[in-house]
């Protein structure tokens, strides 16, 4: 027993990860670290790549049944992020959004938005102590704004160009987004 242990002990700890990452009570946070190790900081879209949004009439509830409309943040830089719970590279990034959200919320307005009931959402945000405004649909999203996998966010100037599509966990608190959003915020609209 101890040569055949010996001899695979690379191959027995590859299935005991791969057991774990199976099993959800530990699948779970192994995939939000791997993730989170992973993440980058996103690049803004080359300004001839940039596409306008048209629309901003976009019902939403907020998690206390209150309505919302995305007109609201017309001629604001805006950040929108589709999301949901269960989703590994969502979680995983959600420090960084917070992070983000602490020092910029009162100058842009954030939008996370998920699919999922309140109940569940609002339990998620007080378990994990984040205090970003979170969203539910109740219409189409406006042309321009797609969502098809998690996490999806995008980062909209005043003028309504969007200037960052983003599918996958990101770093949304690194010096180079903060940048971004100061020099968004800086322009005229």
């Amino acid at each position: 027993m101890k040569r055949f242990l010996t001899k695979h002990w690379s191959t027995l700890l590859i299935l005991l990860f791969v057991a774990f990452l199976l099993i959800p009570q530990t699948g779970m946070p192994i995939k939000v670290f791997i993730n989170r190790m992973i993440s980058f900081s996103p690049s803004e879209i080359s300004e001839e790549k940039q596409t306008q949004l048209k629309n901003y009439n976009w019902e939403l509830v907020t998690l206390s049944n209150e309505k919302a409309n995305f007109a609201a943040s017309e001629g604001k830089v805006t950040l929108v992020n589709f999301w949901a719970t269960w989703c590994p590279p969502c979680l995983a990034e959600m420090p960084s959004l917070q992070s983000l959200f602490n020092d910029y919320g009162d100058k842009v307005d954030f939008y996370l938005v998920s699919m999922e009931s309140s109940e569940k959402l609002t339990s998620f945000m007080e378990k994990k102590g984040y205090e970003m405004p979170v969203y539910i649909p109740k219409k189409q999203l406006p042309e321009g704004l797609s969502a098809y996998s998690f996490p999806t966010t995008y980062i909209v100037s005043k003028q309504g160009k969007i200037v960052v599509d983003k599918t996958g966990s990101a770093n949304w608190n690194s010096q180079k987004v903060r940048a971004l959003l100061d020099r968004l915020l800086s322009e005229k609209n």
